[in-house]
């Protein structure tokens, strides 16, 4: 195997040139105006290796927001501070096969949420955040991934504003049914919180710096805590399309809408990528495309 941290540089150049010409297979989100202004063929990377090393390529200081790139984030923070057998009475970590927010999913399975990665998941630990309101739930989960990664996400206002504005009726609807089975404590404090949380925002380089903690050891992290996480990733973290690139890319991987994606090579590093050019299912074209380009050349995959 190549070794991840003495990766050639003009081998990145040209997979990085080849996963931009794939990101016009991809249209960016409209349903948000502020993620509409995107430009489709804005495209981002940054690898941080265990070594201290990195790599970088494209148009690496844009800012984007998480979206449900937080969501392993907040789940770690939640086995972190709460524990595992808490956390995992409140979520299933089974995939879908499902749209990510999906209400037939959720009332199919009668109101229990199938994993962390989809919305009915993820607004069901929003509303478990420790705190007193939306905004002191949100800066204590910033803060403390800021602190322990050494990153500087942010909460971007612009952006929840807007994601206000345009609150999207498929999550109020899946709150409403978590809320009537005795999932949710509070409806209105969970989707703030949620959409709060899904509004921090950074460059590749922070995302790749939190991959990190997923990624290799830590005196400060449960690893019973990180291989949940990164198991759920692997099996869950592209919705529909999870075990087609637990198939081809073989690493635990996290989606956004806003074109984040965070894959976590366990022991060696983390590769962030920003591409805000979505599949019909919402998974960044270009950013898979890179993943997979660079997994394959280098046997990075988890099962080689």
């Amino acid at each position: 195997m190549v070794r991840f941290d003495r990766l050639d540089t003009v081998d990145l150049s040209n997979w990085i040139k080849l996963a931009k010409t794939q990101t016009n297979r991809g249209r960016v989100a409209e349903r948000i105006p502020r993620l509409a202004v995107a430009d489709a063929g804005w495209f981002a990377v940054y690898i941080c290796c265990q070594s201290g090393k990195f790599y970088s390529g494209g148009d690496t200081s844009c800012v984007f927001p998480l979206m449900s790139v937080i969501k392993p984030l907040s789940l770690l923070y939640l086995l972190e501070h709460l524990g595992a057998q808490q956390v995992l009475n409140w979520v299933g970590m089974e995939p879908s096969d499902a749209p990510f927010n999906s209400l037939e999913q959720l009332v199919s399975d009668g109101g229990q949420p199938r994993n962390p990665m989809i919305n009915s998941g993820a607004i069901t630990l929003a509303d478990k955040l420790p705190g007193n309101d939306a905004s002191n739930r949100t800066h204590s989960l910033c803060q403390w991934l800021n602190q322990l990664a050494g990153c500087q996400i942010q909460l971007d206002e612009f952006m929840l504003a807007s994601v206000r504005l345009s609150r999207s009726p498929a999550n109020q609807a899946i709150a409403n049914y978590l809320s009537e089975k005795g999932h949710l404590e509070n409806i209105d404090l969970a989707l703030d919180t949620y959409e709060q949380i899904c509004c921090l925002s950074g460059t590749v380089e922070d995302l790749a710096l939190l991959g990190k903690l997923l990624a290799l050891e830590s005196a400060r992290l449960s690893p019973q805590h990180q291989q949940i996480v990164n198991s759920v990733m692997l099996t869950c973290g592209l919705y529909q399309a999870s075990a087609e690139y637990a198939l081809k890319i073989g690493l635990p991987m996290k989606s956004g809408i806003g074109g984040g994606l965070l894959a976590i090579v366990p022991g060696e590093g983390a590769i962030a990528a920003y591409s805000p050019a979505l599949d019909s299912i919402g998974n960044p074209v270009g950013a898979i495309a890179f993943v997979e380009v660079l997994t394959q050349n280098l046997k990075l995959s988890m099962f080689n």
